[in-house]
């Protein structure tokens, strides 16, 4: 019985740090590195706050807690 409540604990920590909120910047990074794979030469990724994210369609992810959102546009 303890090897199967060590194994849930373990299993809801793991969780809890996979869900863990990003890092604006690193966040920004990553999405970044899958544009250029994707070969778009000319765009901007921006860092907003929320409120200032006007058009849920330019939004490619949230960070810090949720408080932020980062925009993308394809320039040219």
């Amino acid at each position: 019985m303890n090897k199967v409540t060590l194994a849930i604990l373990l299993g809801l920590l793991s969780s809890s740090l996979l869900a863990a909120p990003k890092d604006c910047e690193e966040l920004r990074a990553e999405i970044e590195v899958k544009i250029q794979a994707a070969g778009v030469a000319s765009y901007t990724l921006e860092i907003v706050p929320n409120e200032d994210a006007q058009d849920p369609s330019m939004v490619v992810g949230s960070c810090d807690g949720g408080t932020q959102k980062i925009i993308y546009q394809k320039n040219g």
